[in-house]
């Protein structure tokens, strides 16, 4: 009986199964997409059990070259594409509707719920209108006091292992300075992380982001249900850091709507306006401040909404911020004249007194700075690809993809192409300022071909204040420090944010002030 039971069983998941993918198998032959052999049931699984994030990079990477700019991928009964062509990127990027996250960023949600980055239509719309006040300039110029206040405590950090000899992974001093610098601009709290990694908001969320990315390759823990199943102490770790994170986030929204209620009951309140010249310099403004304020179609947010939208600035404007510095300071100590380059810049726009205190108008003027930046964004993208979910079929030049199919946009590869750039795995900031035919982007697909902080309706808000971020940051390590390239050349992961398997590594001797 139980035999019985059990390949009838069988027989009905091979039916099903059968039949909801007929459909889609017949549209991706029709339109000449290719990809790994899939089994019944299973789909690409075996291959996915030998997948982490450690190589997925040379996976996709292998992909490419075997089935073209585009292939497709089955897990179980998900449909998958991964593509780096730029029909592709130009279709979705600038749609209005489709605005739907892929299934991989399912684990994004315990801990970010439905903010920005993962709500849609009309949800979306009205909290991005509301954050168009959080980055105006007067607001990025009191952000970046704390960005030059934070970079300061970093190399101040450093002088420890700046002997010239010892190898520096960087990432780890990056990551707390960008921590601290997004606490306090997202919340208007202190942390202390640079003076106190053992801050439990800080452990919670340094385990989260890795708990959660690394679960997307690992096919024990990509389920829900498989991943209390097969590893339950490490579900009840990351249940109760969420929930750690979650409380102390709350508790900072509690104490501030609370303060902001006093203020109006004793009249001493005086609301942030974008109209008062001297909103930059208020001392206590954070983007939480602007959030109490809002009011969508006249009703304020409520705490659940505003946590979810700070939780999602504190996962955004930490790691990605963090990889793309990291990465920036690894290239350039790799490359002497691009250094000695970088520095005359910082001498001539800074002045030669590293603790004196910048501006924004100051990390503006920093042009070849913003060619690095550019070029290691190209690189190492921090956000190496993203992915959108399809719910309708959907015609992209003489290709169709069939619906409930997630595709990932991978910028990793895109930007490494020789299609759209020249010389392509040469680090060569010069090519954002020449033009020269053997260098510079190719016109033709520079919209699309270089996207690191995405395009289209659903670009990177924050983008500004990511850029101003990695100026200070960078500037001030390179005014206090000579980079020498000690170490292992990285090896990058992928999964959410890009990483170095083996670290971000520099030498650093310090400069004669």
């Amino acid at each position: 009986m139980l035999l019985t039971l059990i390949i009838g069983t069988l027989i009905l998941l091979l039916t099903w199964d059968f039949g909801r993918k007929r459909q889609r198998v017949a549209i991706f032959r029709k339109s000449h997409i290719t990809g790994p052999r899939t089994l019944p049931l299973l789909g690409c699984g075996l291959e996915a059990l030998h997948l982490g994030a450690e190589n997925i990079i040379d996976y996709v990477g292998n992909a490419f070259e075997k089935y073209g700019k585009t292939f497709r991928f089955w897990i179980l009964n998900e449909s998958l594409i991964y593509t780096k062509d730029l029909k592709y990127f130009e279709t979705i990027l600038s749609s209005t509707t489709l605005l739907e996250k892929a299934q991989l960023y399912q684990f994004l949600r315990p801990f970010l719920n439905d903010g920005l980055l993962l709500s849609v239509d009309r949800k979306w719309h009205a909290r991005r209108k509301v954050f168009t006040n959080a980055f105006h300039f007067k607001v990025l110029e009191r952000y970046v006091e704390i960005m030059d206040k934070q970079s300061e405590i970093m190399v101040e950090k450093l002088k420890q292992d700046a002997d010239g000899k010892t190898v520096v992974d960087m990432l780890k001093y990056v990551s707390l300075a960008a921590l601290d610098v997004i606490t306090e601009t997202a919340m208007g709290v202190q942390v202390n992380a640079q003076s106190n990694e053992d801050f439990p908001y800080i452990k919670a969320l340094k385990s989260v982001v890795n708990i959660q990315p690394d679960r997307m390759f690992k096919f024990s823990q990509r389920y829900g249900w498989l991943f209390r199943l097969t590893c339950p102490l490490l579900h009840r770790k990351l249940v109760r850091d969420i929930g750690i994170m979650h409380d102390f986030t709350d508790k900072v929204i509690r104490e501030r709507r609370a303060a902001v209620e006093q203020a109006k009951a004793n009249g001493s309140y005086q609301p942030l306006s974008l109209a008062d010249a001297d909103i930059g310099r208020k001392s206590q403004m954070a983007l939480l401040d602007i959030l109490l304020q809002a009011n969508i179609n006249g009703e304020p947010l409520t705490d659940a909404d505003i946590r979810e939208e700070v939780d999602t600035f504190m996962f955004e404007g930490d790691d990605t911020t963090s990889s793309g510095v990291s990465h920036a300071l690894y290239s350039i100590s790799r490359h002497p004249k691009v250094q000695a380059k970088l520095y005359d810049e910082l001498q001539q726009v800074l002045g030669k007194d590293p603790t004196a205190p910048i501006t924004q108008s100051q990390l503006q003027e920093l042009k070849y700075l913003d060619c690095i930046i550019k070029e290691t964004m190209r690189l190492y993208p921090p956000v190496p690809a993203i992915g959108r979910h399809t719910t309708k079929e959907l015609r992209i030049g003489d290709q169709i993809i069939p619906p409930n199919t997630s595709i990932y946009l991978v910028f990793y590869f895109a930007q490494r192409d020789a299609e759209y750039f020249p010389d392509p795995l040469s680090f060569k900031p010069e090519r954002w300022l020449t033009d020269d035919e053997d260098t510079k982007p190719n016109a033709k697909h520079q919209t699309f071909a270089y996207v690191p902080f995405s395009a289209g309706p659903k670009n990177c808000i924050g983008q500004k204040f990511a850029i101003l971020e990695m100026k200070a940051l960078i500037s001030k390590v390179i005014r206090y420090y000579h980079l020498l390239p000690l170490g292992e050349d990285v090896k990058p992961m992928m999964n959410f944010i890009l990483r170095s398997s083996v670290g971000m590594n520099v030498g650093l001797k310090p400069r004669s002030l």
